[in-house]
C-alpha cells in the first residue's frame, strides 16, 4: 500500500512533463504542416552524376 504514496506523485509528475511538451510542440509550430514529409518522398530527384563520361583529354574523373 505504501507503494501507492511513490506512484502517484511520480505520475503526476510524468503526466504534467508529456502536457508540457505538448503544449510546447503544438506552440512551436511542430504540428503546423504534417503534409509537406510526405510528399517530399515523391518528388523527383536531381539527375545522378555520370562518372562514367570522359572530361577534357580524354581523361576519365
Amino acid at each position: 500500500m505504501g507503494i501507492i504514496l511513490v506512484l502517484i506523485p511520480i505520475s503526476l509528475v510524468l503526466i504534467g512533463f508529456a502536457c508540457w511538451a505538448f503544449f510546447w510542440a503544438v506552440g512551436s509550430g511542430q504540428f503546423e504542416d504534417l503534409d509537406a514529409q510526405a510528399w517530399d518522398i515523391l518528388a523527383e530527384d536531381e539527375p545522378a552524376v555520370d562518372f562514367e563520361r570522359p572530361t577534357r583529354g580524354g581523361r576519365r574523373c
